[in-house]
């Protein structure tokens, strides 16, 4: 979580100076997987003013951050392993 956030703040900076994106190296895997999601007029809406808004130009690098992001974070500080679940330890 915390990589990720310093990884978004990083871009906001990167994209304030002027400086480019690193070219990833060959040896990357590419992306052979596709996810499909439709949304309303309004949610495309508020999509769009949102990247308007931060001057986001790759709404797919920018959906797959966000989501990855998120799912990480529900992993990481909800979904952590305990030794009790949570019932026994509210006793």
């Amino acid at each position: 979580m915390l990589f990720n956030l310093f990884a978004l703040f990083l871009q906001m900076i990167m994209r304030k100076s002027g400086k480019k994106r690193m070219l990833v190296a060959s040896t990357e895997p590419k992306r052979h997987q596709r996810m499909v999601c439709l949304i309303s007029e309004e949610e495309a809406q508020i999509v769009e003013n949102y990247l308007r808004k931060y001057k986001i130009t790759n709404k797919g690098r920018w959906m797959r951050e966000t989501l990855l992001s998120f799912i990480h974070r529900n992993m990481v500080e909800e979904d952590y392993p305990t030794l009790f679940n949570e019932h026994e330890m509210r006793r």
